[in-house]
């Protein structure tokens, strides 16, 4: 089994435009080349095909990147994980119980659902919780990296 992590849309969005600074642009690709190397895993919610095309306060992808955005998210080292009704009512209650916003929410409630430990984004209001518990499960958000060993989650295979 290899270790996974979860990206909400803010990673993709930097990963697809290059747009972040050097230091944060290279976590991201180093968490990339691990999965590329068969080593790490990534999930996500299937929020973030849509999301990643026009998030609010970003400009909205070129339709010339249709294809590529589509490619992108076909990788074997990434899941897309479904939105349903249980996960939108578990993120309705971290808006509630964490003060987040209902997008963001629904990567967090993902991520628990899933009891995935390590949330990465670019997201200052996530990453500045550094740890959200949601029923009792802790995850901690941060910029993407290279995960310590000791943070990393592994796949469970009844939840896939």
């Amino acid at each position: 089994m290899r270790p996974i992590v979860y990206w909400d849309s803010d990673v993709f969005l930097a990963r697809i435009n290059e747009d972040k600074s050097s230091a944060e642009m290279t976590g991201c690709n180093d968490v990339w080349a691990m999965c590329e190397k068969g080593l790490l895993h990534i999930v996500t919610s299937t929020l973030t095909t849509a999301e990643v095309i026009f998030k609010k306060g970003t400009l909205k992808l070129d339709p010339s990147k249709r294809q590529s955005v589509s490619n992108f998210f076909r990788q074997d080292f990434i899941s897309q994980k479904p939105l349903t009704r249980e996960i939108a009512e578990l993120a309705r209650d971290v808006v509630w119980d964490s003060n987040i916003l209902p997008k963001d929410a629904v990567h967090v409630a993902t991520c628990a659902f899933y009891q995935i430990r390590s949330l990465h984004s670019f997201d200052g209001n996530l990453v500045g919780k550094g740890k959200i518990i949601v029923n009792g499960f802790e995850i901690t958000v941060s910029n993407p990296k290279a995960a310590i060993q000791g943070e990393l989650t592994y796949e469970n295979p009844e939840k896939r």
